[in-house]
């Protein structure tokens, strides 16, 4: 959406991209584009900040004090005066500006990046602020389309819904963070050629290694989660190694203390296709992993 009386600007902006990329709906006051913001958000919303109902800053603030509206990403088109003149920025919510007269090739530029921005805003995991499912589906279908080589690694929490159920969701949410930041750490610290992890929610995770760091990838995942996780039981629990919790039928039983499982998925000679086969894969793998007891790894080798 852009909001501007500039015919000028407006011309501009249309002819940043093919129609069946970006479609740009102009308004030339906010009294309008409030409206259809209610019954129809954009992806984006471009404000020039020369109105004659109000200066655009006032009706960027207006939007953004609506919560539906926090993340709706919002770019100001500004005269340089304006910036030179010292604009408040911790009194204006845009999330990114635009000097006039506008560079095509940098307003387009700019535009992608505040799209992906929040794209990437939006599908972080509230918790971890690791890349959410849809990174994750978008990296390894870039993966596979460009033909790579790659482990994925899908790693779970065993026991960790007991854990919640007796400890209660904020010491749990502890237990998620620490896994999450033992993971990224991990991987991190192994200086790899090229990496990603992300979070599925919950207590899974994802990690893409190349396939020769894979195994390497998942001791050290091990070694340094297991050491940790016992300190995040009160004494008497740490020290009987169990807890007692109920099962799904309400009985009582001692569950053991959580592990972590990993399942592996070798991309060998980019025989994958789709993301679709590799999640399969990796999911059907993390049965057989869960069915053995303490932290471990199991490694897929069909697709080889």
């Amino acid at each position: 959406m852009l909001i501007t009386q500039d015919d000028a600007l407006a011309e501009l902006f249309h002819s940043l991209a093919p129609t069946e990329r970006m479609q740009w709906e102009r308004f030339v006051s906010t009294v309008g584009a409030m409206e259809r913001l209610f019954t129809d958000p954009p992806d984006i919303l471009v404000v020039d900040d020369t109105l004659e109902d109000g200066t655009g800053a006032r009706f960027v603030n207006i939007i953004k004090s609506e919560n539906v509206y926090r993340k709706l990403p919002v770019v100001l088109c500004l005269n340089r005066d304006e910036l030179q003149g010292g604009l408040l920025w911790n009194q204006v919510e845009a999330d990114d500006f635009l000097l006039k007269p506008l560079d095509p090739a940098e307003t387009a530029s700019r535009i992608s990046i505040a799209l992906n921005r929040s794209v990437r805003s939006l599908d972080a995991n509230p918790l971890s602020n690791l890349p959410g499912n849809t990174s994750i589906i978008q990296r390894i279908q870039e993966l596979v389309d460009m033909g790579r080589e790659f482990a994925l690694l899908y790693c779970d929490l065993d026991h960790f819904k007991s854990y919640n159920d007796k400890y209660g969701f904020i010491r749990g949410d502890e237990v998620l963070m620490m896994t999450s930041r033992v993971i990224v750490n991990t991987v991190r610290s192994m200086g790899l050629e090229y990496s990603f992890v992300g979070h599925v929610g919950g207590d899974d995770y994802v990690c893409i290694v190349p396939m020769a760091r894979a195994e390497e990838a998942c001791r050290r995942i091990i070694a340094n989660f297991d050491p940790i996780l016992p300190s995040f039981y009160d004494p008497e629990d740490r020290d009987r190694g169990t807890i007692l919790a109920e099962d799904r039928r309400g009985e009582k039983q001692n569950v053991p203390l959580m592990s972590i499982s990993i399942a592996v998925v070798m991309n060998h000679g980019g025989k994958i296709r789709h993301y679709g086969a590799a999640a399969y894969a990796a999911s059907q793998l993390k049965k057989l992993a869960k069915e053995k007891e303490g932290s471990v790894y199991v490694i897929d080798q069909r697709l080889s």
